[in-house]
Order: structure tokens, then C-alpha cells, then sequence
């Protein structure tokens, strides 16, 4: 089979690109990329990962970084719609995994409303990533019963509405996607609920990137542990006793995390 043939034309694939490292692609992934006549992507896609296009097919940055979109989520999904009726091999790159708080659902709403076959090729989501980073476990016999992924991303203006009895409650891990911003309300609000102040946290900052930071501390100091953090830095925290960070080797500890 031809790479091309891996896309049919007017086909669109739904592709998700990790969190950053080209290396955590799947295969799948990258033949996916490489049989694309025009690669839609989110500004979260790394690097490396754009490097992977070859030369000659069509790119178009869609945005989509917090507080910034370049284009609203309707226009993407009629630029989607366009190239797939012109007959083009289309894959969309999604930063983490497409499911997972990357809006496929709409797209492939509007896509097969239209007629327009479209499929998903799965990512490593953020939070799995900054698990391995981390030497943690994001589920735990014995501690962590298991795993509530939420995103404390908002429109401008709105406050952020989340069942923090829900989320307060203990013998799981919490992950925040985009929580960085709202680290000082989430922290509030998880105490006021009940959750203990002293339960771990993980501040995962460009995770898989070369730059990447891992700031450890406890959930009363979770507005501390962000101060740094710029707002074009892409950031997941994580909440739980099974992220405190007790594997981590000793020889790895100074240098791949800061304690706080």
C-alpha cells in the first residue's frame, strides 16, 4: 500500500499528536501524516511533530491556544469540510488524543452531516505523559481508586463551574488540563470541599518538550507552584496522593522535578 492510500480522497482523519515529543506518536500517526495532501493544526502541536509533514503539503495553523483562538470552532470545521469536498487527503492534528477534550465531536458532527467520512487515529493524552515524566502512577492499589480528567479552560468572563464535592472526594487522582490560570480558585475550592491540604500535587509544565518542568508541592500551595509558569506555557496539574512522587529514582530527583 501506497501512504497515500492509507487517506482516501475527501477522506479526513482526526489525528492525535501526543503531547508534544514526535517520538510518542503512534506509527500509525505518522503514516497517517505522511499519506496528507493539507494537515490542519492546533498551536499545542509540537514542533517536531510539524516537522514530520513533508514538504509540499498544505499547512494550516488553526490556533487554539487558552485565551487566544485564531479561528472559532465553527470556521475550522467548515475549512475541514472545504478541503475534504475538494477531494484532499485532510488530517487534523490535535494536540494529546482527540477525544480527550479536543472537540472531535463536533468536527465529525459537521463532517458527517455533510457526507464527509471521517475517522480517529488515538494520542498519548497529556495527563499519561506527565505520569511517565513524573514516576507516577495516576491510578494506585490501595490509594488511587481512580482517574477524573476535567478542563478549567473557560470562555472570557465565565466562572468556573466544576462539582468540587465531586472532584474533593478522596482515593483518586485529579487531572486539571489547562488549570494554570485558575490554580488559586481550583485549590480554594477543592479544600472548601473537603479535600485535604496537604494532598500532593504535580504541576506538569511543556510536557515531552525539552523544556519541560515538573513542580511537585501540596494542594494549599497550588497558586505558589504556578507564579512562574508563563501563560504561553502549556500546563496540566495533576492532584492525588499516587502522584507524590515516592518512585521517583534518586538520581533523578533533583534534576527532573522541583520540590516546593
Amino acid at each position: 500500500m501506497q501512504p497515500n492510500e492509507l487517506i482516501a480522497p475527501g477522506e479526513v482523519w482526526l489525528v492525535g499528536a501526543g503531547p508534544g515529543d514526535p517520538d510518542l506518536l503512534t506509527r500509525k500517526a505518522e503514516k497517517l501524516i505522511a499519506a496528507a495532501e493539507i494537515v490542519f493544526h492546533d498551536a499545542l502541536v509540537g514542533p517536531g511533530v510539524l516537522g514530520l509533514i513533508p514538504q509540499g503539503v498544505e499547512r494550516v495553523s488553526v490556533g487554539k491556544r487558552s485565551g487566544r483562538h485564531s479561528k472559532a470552532q465553527e470556521s475550522i470545521n467548515d475549512l475541514l469540510l472545504a478541503a475534504a469536498k475538494a477531494g484532499k487527503r485532510v488530517v487534523r492534528l490535535k494536540g494529546g488524543d482527540p477525544s480527550v477534550f479536543g472537540r472531535s465531536a463536533e468536527e465529525m458532527e459537521h463532517l458527517a452531516e455533510a457526507g464527509v467520512a471521517v475517522r480517529i487515529c488515538p494520542g498519548i493524552t497529556t495527563a499519561s505523559a506527565a505520569a511517565a515524566s513524573g514516576h507516577a502512577s495516576l491510578t494506585l492499589r490501595g490509594v488511587a481508586r481512580g482517574l477524573t480528567l476535567v478542563t478549567a479552560h473557560l470562555k472570557a468572563g465565565e466562572p468556573l463551574k466544576l462539582d468540587w464535592e465531586a472532584l474533593a472526594r478522596p482515593g483518586g487522582t485529579l487531572g486539571i488540563y489547562m488549570g494554570r490560570a485558575a490554580a488559586g480558585e481550583i485549590s480554594r475550592s477543592l479544600i472548601a470541599a473537603g479535600r485535604d491540604p496537604e494532598t500532593p500535587v504535580m504541576v506538569a509544565v511543556n510536557v515531552s518538550l525539552p523544556n519541560e518542568r515538573l513542580i511537585r508541592g501540596k494542594l494549599s500551595a497550588l497558586a505558589f507552584l504556578v507564579a512562574t509558569i508563563s501563560d504561553e506555557d502549556p500546563t496540566l496539574l495533576l492532584i492525588g496522593e499516587a502522584v507524590a512522587g515516592t518512585n521517583l529514582p534518586a538520581d533523578m530527583a533533583a534534576s527532573a522535578s522541583i520540590t516546593v
